[in-house]
């Protein structure tokens, strides 16, 4: 086979991959939809063992092991914020030595090891937590396991997603189209996972047990190890690099260097040989040569600036996005211990566990990506003629106002459902099912559903592309993390206010006793904070500079 320096750029072949070999990655026989999918299946698997977990976790909390609803909701966010936070960790391992192929076969390796502990401790939970509570040695199990979960996912979630964007040629203008959609895909396969997770898991949960239930997910992660090793002949594998290459976090991180040890040099000073930019920023000043030590040690590239620079840029967006970010951090929490004061009989006999009422975000998330995708992209496409319809940041921003009108919805709601129990006399009888529908809550988990193919699939296509090539694992972190401090954020907002309007000896928002809570004025503040997000969001939107494809 001829090699790349005999043969440049041909178009048979995509630059800067290759295959699983390490020879040069040939168009027609690697990455795109076929690759693509492989991918897709192992994300299913996961989400499916990672929701399998998540989404009845406050039921476990609140039920064997015996904590109360704050506390059991402080711990279910904090578990999920320092889940979504830790990619960032796995992301760097991943882009700056061992990249993703490799960190994602490491995570799931942990994220396994993880499942099968969780499993053990709750078998070794005692039947009767009356006459036996948990020992503390099997909550030390428990969290241990339950973090261990934590960092397989670090490294597992930001990468896979990568990857699998990875396998389309963002420098081909059929295979960038294909991209976008490979993202709305991807969310529409995922949620679809979580759904199968919600019916199925939760409900063998509470049905048979939480061994079983937790045992199941760690089965599912073992078959999306295999499946990800099966379809590796299938894959685009980015370029290592070489040796002589810098890292790109050095790379990246000399640019604030040389502009912070270039401060006082004005543009009259600058190398002429450089050039300049059309506007000397603080950062640009990493362009110019100082008296001191040689132009090599003193200069930085025009690229290197500019990946420097969309860097910075990503910080207001991020920030902003945490409006959302809180809302999004309670239908794991409040919205499921909502449903299981309500009547949730739905034909005689059957009974539905609360946490199962979150399958709803899923089912709208199917149905809505491919009307999204086949009906209002291609429409949009025609008429703004951006190849994915409309910018990322415009489909982030309309999911964010969907996400507050979603907590206004809720706070009605709670409401309604207080007013029921103080009518039929149930404000101190919290065991006592409130006769009022579980299905009171389905435009609120309805809203949200919409709002996450908005504002997640917008996220992810955003970060995703906004980084440099070689920090695509960093960048979809980037949109995880956001997330992940949405939800600490949201842990310590409860805290705070549990503390301040006096626990479950007081008169708390967030009493054990819901019929006393006040969830209702919980939400109404998340409402007017996520208002407050998409407004400064807007403001941030309008200056954004998207970053320009790399230049080949």
């Amino acid at each position: 086979m001829a090699t790349t320096a005999e043969t440049p750029l041909l178009e048979e072949h995509v630059i800067d991959a290759v295959d699983h070999d390490g020879l040069a990655a040939d168009r027609s026989n690697t990455g795109r939809w076929t690759a693509a999918w492989f991918i897709i299946g192992v994300e299913v698997a996961e989400r499916f063992a990672y929701y399998g977990i998540a989404s009845n976790l406050i039921s476990y909390l609140t039920g064997p092991l015996g904590q109360s609803t704050a506390t059991a909701a402080a711990n279910v966010n904090a578990w999920s914020g320092i889940s979504s936070i830790l990619p960032i960790l796995g992301a760097f391992v991943a882009d700056a030595f061992l990249g993703r192929y490799r960190t994602i076969i490491i995570a799931s390796l942990i994220y396994v090891l993880g499942l099968a502990l969780l499993t053990l401790s709750a078998l070794l939970v005692p039947k009767e937590v009356a006459s036996a509570s948990p020992s503390s040695l099997l909550n030390v199990l428990f969290f241990f396991s339950l973090y261990l979960v934590a960092i397989g996912q670090s490294g597992h979630k930001p990468c896979v997603q990568a990857f699998g964007a990875d396998q389309f040629d963002e420098k081909d203008p059929r295979e960038q189209r294909d991209r976008s959609s490979f993202f709305n895909w991807w969310y529409l396969s995922m949620s679809a996972g979580i759904c199968l997770a919600i019916v199925v898991v939760v409900y063998i949960q509470e049905a048979v047990g939480w061994a079983l239930g937790f045992g199941i997910p760690c089965v599912f992660m073992v078959i999306s190890l295999v499946l990800f090793v099966l379809g590796r002949r299938s894959y685009r594998y980015s370029k290592r690099r070489n040796e002589k290459e810098t890292n790109p976090f050095t790379r990246i991180g000399r640019v604030f260097f040389v502009a912070f040890k270039n401060r006082r040099l004005s543009q009259v000073e600058a190398n002429p040989s450089q050039g300049s930019t059309e506007k000397l920023r603080f950062l640009n000043k990493a362009l110019l040569a100082s008296t001191e030590g040689t132009e090599e040690d003193n200069v930085c590239s025009v690229s290197d600036v500019e990946d420097a620079t969309a860097l910075v840029r990503l910080i207001p967006v991020w920030l902003t996005t945490l409006g959302y970010a809180l809302p999004y951090a309670q239908y794991m929490t409040f919205f499921t211990k909502q449903g299981a004061t309500l009547e949730r009989t739905i034909f005689p006999g059957v009974k539905i566990p609360s946490a199962s009422l979150q399958v709803i975000i899923g089912i709208a998330i199917v149905l809505f990506v491919p009307i999204y995708d086949r009906v209002l992209v291609p429409v949009a496409r025609s008429i703004t003629k951006d190849p994915c319809g409309i910018t990322p940041l415009k489909r982030i921003g309309t999911g964010m106002i969907l996400a507050t009108l979603t907590m206004v919805v809720a706070a009605l709601v709670e409401s309604k459902r207080i007013q029921t129990a103080k009518e039929y006399g149930l404000i101190d009888q919290p065991e006592t099912t409130v006769p009022m529908s579980i299905w009171w809550l389905l435009p609120q988990y309805l809203m949200l559903g919409l709002a996450d193919v908005l504002t997640l699939v917008g996220m992810q296509e955003f970060f995703y592309s906004q980084v440099p090539t070689e920090l695509r694992s960093i960048g979809l972190a980037l949109y995880l993390s956001a997330f992940g401090v949405g939800s600490l954020l949201s842990s310590l907002l409860v805290s705070v206010i549990d503390l301040v309007t006096g626990g479950d000896a007081g008169n708390s928002w967030f009493s054990s006793n819901l019929n006393r809570a006040h969830l209702d004025y919980f939400y109404w503040l998340l409402a007017v904070i996520s208002a407050v997000g998409f407004a400064m969001f807007l403001f941030v939107s309008k200056s954004y500079i998207y970053r320009r494809v790399d230049e080949v």
